[in-house]
């Protein structure tokens, strides 16, 4: 069975470390790799592909190593962030130019075979120039899978699309996965994880913050510390009602409001509502203030 196995690899630039000491296996199926912008996920891809060196650590693609292994690219497709494509070729000469790069048979059959699975036969002979992002983003995954790969590397792949493109694309990488390739795609939104991967590796400021199954993991991100900011008509007030409620763990009268932090997200929305109307308090401002990507991940990296 193909997979790709991980054992404390690490990888840095001069005092950077990008990777740092992460320890992974990624078998058949899709699997997204998640974290915020920076987080080292496109390194990481990069090593996967056979085109970076670990600096330290052990990473194999198929039980052999990737790095100056030529063998390897023969085995792993790679869809990049940034358009590696020349806008004056045609979606056809592109995908054809790929198959000849990997020395295949028959060349302009297989561009036609990768050309069908994205479904671009339509636009196949305009050039890339006129195409649109998501277009663009499907006739880079047919040159990707134009030697048909047992692993398809994938960075940011619905970055730019429309919500019918990024559909399409879901779509595509799912029923590939369900053939059993190997499909790891990066990402820094979570709905897109969610929607297409049951399995996911959270990645944050190079280290591994979480790995396994998405529902378990995204359990985890709802039920840890909150922390929201309150108005009401009475803040002093509701802030001592609030003082010793379960799900309530601190509170902290402020300039802007009533800052409270709730170690039970989901018991605290639920009851905020009955408590300042049993208290004849009126609430007109419940705002969220660490709900932002890097607050999620840093917490999931301190669990």
């Amino acid at each position: 069975m193909t997979s790709i196995e991980l054992a404390s690899v690490s990888r840095w630039y001069g005092n950077v470390v990008a990777v740092n000491d992460i320890t992974m296996s990624i078998g058949p199926g899709v699997t997204g790799l998640l974290g915020p912008n920076g987080a080292g996920k496109t390194t990481l891809l990069h090593m996967m592909a056979g085109f970076l060196e670990p600096s330290r650590g052990e990473l194999t693609v198929a039980g052999q190593v990737a790095w100056r292994n030529p063998g390897i690219f023969r085995k792993v497709g790679l869809v990049p962030e940034r358009d590696s494509v020349y806008a004056f070729l045609t979606g056809t000469d592109f995908v054809t130019s790929s198959a000849k790069l990997h020395g295949l048979a028959d060349p302009k059959a297989a561009a036609q075979r990768a050309i069908g699975i994205v479904e671009m036969a339509d636009a196949q002979d305009r050039r890339i120039a006129t195409y649109s992002k998501g277009m663009r983003q499907r006739i880079k995954v047919a040159a990707a899978l134009v030697h048909d790969p047992e692993v398809l590397l994938l960075d940011e792949p619905f970055s730019g699309m429309d919500p019918r493109q990024r559909l399409h694309m879901m779509d595509l990488l799912h029923a590939e996965g369900q053939q059993g390739r190997v499909i790891l795609f990066s990402s820094h939104i979570l709905e897109e994880v969610e929607r297409l991967s049951g399995t996911i590796q959270v990645i944050v400021g190079g280290r591994l913050a979480a790995s396994g199954d998405f529902r378990a993991i995204r359990r985890l991100m709802t039920s840890r510390p909150h922390v929201f900011v309150i108005r009401s008509s009475d803040d002093r007030a509701l802030g001592s009602a609030l003082i010793g409620r379960p799900a309530v763990s601190g509170v902290e009268l402020t300039g802007s409001g009533l800052q409270v932090r709730a170690s039970d997200y989901g018991t605290f929305t639920r009851e905020i509502a009955a408590l300042t109307r049993d208290h004849g308090i009126r609430l007109k401002e419940l705002l969220p203030e660490d709900e932002s990507l890097e607050s999620v991940f840093s917490y999931l990296l301190a669990s």
